[in-house]
């Protein structure tokens, strides 16, 4: 992680209560480098939203600091930041045309009228929205009116933009395609974003590096594959992407492998990454597509196949390997042989590095 001097964005020892008795942001310590794309991902309530808020100075920090470039904003109002914002709900003044709306924060900024019309049509050029400049947000669909929110945000050429779940009021494909743009502009400008969304996929996309948020505090910050590859506890396994579950105690520890003995009585090898020692609880995490229909590997168990949902490049297959525990296997496409059967019998395994033995 970045050092506080380097860092364009910090967040230092902040806590945030709204009722002087519970925390909704818990001792949080983060640096945002320089032109990275940040997002901030986790479940309703679990204070990603509020840190947002309070970078933007909407909300004021009860303990700790945060800077901007160096300077500490806690106590700077929200309108001398300098900070680019887009909203869900666009955000637009809906008596204002496009063009207006645009020109808006520029005025607040004293900029001239002939720099304005200049920097008005740049921003919509970068969203492709030019020919809409006469236009009320009346006019436009969900689509276009949060490219002029992201045009907005970008007219007054900010070095930090915030985006709280931009995208969350379109359709899945427009959504998809806005997310490219969205990342595009990013490297095309080498703005600072910190980007706020409870979409793993959304995050997974876009990111530089995400921080997973739960209960108030930052469960892991990596890059993309490195949360989908390495969780480090068992709430970043379960929260980002699909994951099978098993638990168990382990039984013996061997370097970086462990031995664990689950409820079932199966013994399954694992890489140890966050769990105590012999005797001690955990919980074991497997990808889908990280389960082979053979017993290529170590940790062998034999399943039934209870549902088959095709998926174009792969099928889902929902299997049964013991009385408690269903899993999940994404098979490829075209490594389907024979066709599978609901009810059959078949072999599965997955390799030991796949296996990651967390918290319990």
């Amino acid at each position: 992680m970045s050092n506080k001097n380097d860092s364009f964005v910090v967040f230092d020892r902040v806590q945030k209560s709204y009722d002087g008795l519970s925390l909704v942001v818990k001792d949080l310590n983060l640096h945002i480098k320089k032109g990275e794309f940040l997002t901030m991902l986790g479940p309703s309530g679990s204070g990603k939203t509020t840190c947002l808020l309070m970078l933007a100075g909407f909300e004021t920090a009860t303990h700790g600091e945060i800077l901007l470039d160096g300077k500490p904003i806690n106590n700077i109002p929200p309108h001398k930041r300098g900070i680019g914002m887009v909203f869900q709900n666009y955000a637009l003044f809906p008596h204002m045309t496009v063009g207006e709306n645009l020109s808006f924060p520029l005025e607040v900024r004293k900029i001239s009228k002939n720099d304005r019309e200049e920097k008005v049509l740049q921003a919509l050029e970068m969203v492709q929205m030019t020919d809409f400049i006469n236009r009320k947000p009346a006019q436009l669909s969900g689509g276009q009116q949060q490219r002029i929110a992201l045009a907005r945000s970008l007219v007054f050429n900010p070095d930090l933009v915030l985006m709280d779940e931009p995208l969350g009021a379109l359709d899945k494909q427009l959504r998809e395609h806005m997310q490219y743009e969205i990342k595009n502009l990013h490297k095309q400008l080498g703005v600072t974003v910190v980007y706020v969304t409870h979409d793993q996929s959304e995050a997974l996309t876009m990111s530089d590096r995400v921080a997973v948020f739960n209960d108030g505090q930052i469960q892991q910050l990596s890059t993309p594959d490195g949360l989908y590859e390495r969780p480090e506890n068992a709430f970043v396994a379960q929260f980002i992407g699909e994951n099978n579950k098993l638990t168990g105690k382990v039984k013996s520890v061997n370097n970086s492998e462990v031995t664990v003995k689950t409820s079932q009585n199966m013994e399954i090898k694992a890489l140890k990454v966050n769990c105590g020692e012999v005797g001690t609880n955990t919980t074991l995490s497997i990808r889908p597509e990280r389960i082979h229909l053979n017993r290529k590997y170590k940790n062998k168990v034999d399943a039934t196949i209870k549902q088959l949902i095709y998926h174009g490049d792969h099928i889902r297959c929902l299997i049964k390997i013991d009385k408690d525990n269903d899993f999940i296997v994404k098979i490829p496409n075209s490594n389907i042989k024979s066709t599978l059967k609901i009810g059959e019998k078949i072999p599965i395994s997955w390799d030991t590095m796949d296996c990651h033995a967390l918290d319990a």
